[in-house]
């Protein structure tokens, strides 16, 4: 057998002047002021002699289709690997830009999408040449009781802390992996109009001082429903959960032996889920509202109509928008009518369902399955319960973007993950089947690359 070989790589991804962060509110115009930290894509190849992997881990909010597969053409054909061995994912930072829209809440500059893609690509592509012997070793923690699920009272949420250590055969550290899901906006709040990693780079500046020479990734799990305590979201105590969670990752590796065979493997499926096309009636009451709003600069009991879906908590949506009421109203109506007019392009002709990507990637006794969501907590609990692997990363906001995953609780409730996260995404709803039949891929994707016959 050929003896296992890794690289690590790292490439800047901090904006130029003008262009805005995603993820906020509607049409703020959010360009960024200054930089509290810079945001990175660093880049893990994986060779076993036989097959390669790569992992991409990019501080930005989210990246599209478009931006995948340019970046993973732009990897292969300077490498070689095989496309669909090679995974994008996003820390989802929301004092970051996007690469790939989302209607009224950050605008893309193509410029820059094209420039990260680059960067993105230049770091995979130096890993690939940084392979050098190595050894693995993969463990699991837990952090309890410092996040919640906000989409119910004492909904789960997923505690898993998974690492990945990636070390030369002589043990000089290489690389640390650190996956959790928990949504990375300690600092968005009181400080929005700076660049900054959040909380996985907190986590990665943590593990690099602990661990000289290491590069640390964070993948960012299953989150669609999940934050930390809203008490750390101050200035004076936003450091605390990524302390816990490097201390968390950092004691899972202290006493793990490396794999002893550590094959590479990868699979790929494209998914269709099911969705329910949008009713006439839906789509003509958002516009009336907003047309009629416009025109009368109503802002009415707007909260218990515009607002019930628009935006989980709407008088921040006021206070964003400089504590003017009447603006905050103006730019969701505005949203309103960019969003039915789009949608009414094809909302009779368009499929009722939406493809999209899942993939897995195995490295030893670790897998790492990747979805393009905002994946709910009660369907990253089923994956790692049926599952069957010993280890396994959860990885979300990958290779592409779709938008929340809700669960039946809320689509019945027709919330902002279930009823309004599709308009942005210019999408159809998804149903309650919706989730269980990503989780059946997901399973199908982790069962497929355990065992490939060597190439």
């Amino acid at each position: 057998m050929s003896m296992l070989s890794a690289g690590v790589a790292r490439t800047c991804l901090t904006p130029f002047a003008g262009v805005e962060l995603t993820g906020w509110g509607y049409y703020i115009e959010r360009r960024w002021q200054t930089v509290a930290d810079d945001l990175r894509a660093t880049a893990l190849v994986v060779d076993d002699g036989s097959r390669q992997t790569v992992l991409v881990t990019l501080d930005l909010m989210v990246i599209d289709a478009t931006f995948t597969e340019r970046t993973r053409q732009r990897i292969a054909t300077a490498t070689g690997i095989n496309p669909e061995a090679i995974l994008l994912t996003c820390s989802h930072s929301h004092n970051a830009p996007a690469a790939g829209g989302l209607l009224g809440v950050g605008e893309c500059d193509p410029f820059y999408e094209d420039w990260a893609s680059r960067q993105a690509a230049t770091a995979a592509i130096l890993a690939w040449q940084n392979r050098q012997p190595a050894r693995l070793s993969s463990a699991r923690g837990e952090l309890s009781g410092h996040s919640f699920n906000r989409t119910r009272p004492n909904g789960v949420v997923d505690t898993t802390v998974t690492t990945l250590k990636v070390e030369t055969i002589e043990g000089r550290p290489l690389a640390f992996v650190v996956n959790f899901g928990a949504h990375p906006t300690l600092t968005t709040d009181w400080r929005p109009f700076a660049v900054s990693r959040d909380l996985p780079g907190e986590v990665c500046d943590l593990i690099e001082r602990a661990i000289p020479g290491t590069m640390a990734m964070y993948v960012q799990g299953a989150c669609g429903d999940v934050n930390f305590l809203r008490e750390y979201i101050r200035p004076e105590r936003h450091h605390e959960p990524a302390r816990l969670l490097a201390a968390v990752a950092l004691e899972s590796q202290a006493e793990v032996e490396p794999m002893r065979s550590p094959h590479v493997g990868c699979s790929r499926e494209t998914v269709l889920l099911p969705t329910r096309r949008w009713t006439r009636e839906e789509i003509d009451r958002d516009r009336d509202e907003a047309e009629r709003r416009l025109v009368s600069n109503d802002v009415t009991h707007w909260r218990e109509t515009i607002g019930r879906s628009m935006t989980n908590r709407p008088d921040d949506m006021v206070e964003r928008h400089g504590g003017d009421e009447r603006k905050a109203v103006r730019a969701m109506c505005r949203f309103n009518l960019e969003w039915t007019g789009r949608m009414l392009v094809d909302v009779e002709t368009r499929p009722e369902t939406l493809a999209t990507e899942v993939q897995a990637i195995k490295l030893g006794d670790l897998t790492i399955v990747a979805n393009s969501s905002e994946f709910f907590s009660p369907f990253a609990l089923d994956v790692r319960h049926r599952a069957g692997v010993s280890e396994l990363m959860i990885a979300c906001y990958a290779n592409g973007r779709i938008g929340y995953l809700p669960d039946a609780h809320d689509i019945d409730a027709r919330s902002y993950a279930g009823f309004q996260s599709p308009k942005y995404c210019n999408q159809f709803p998804f149903t309650a089947d919706s989730g269980p039949t990503m989780c059946d891929a997901m399973i199908r994707a982790v069962g497929e690359c355990q065992y490939q016959p060597a190439t």
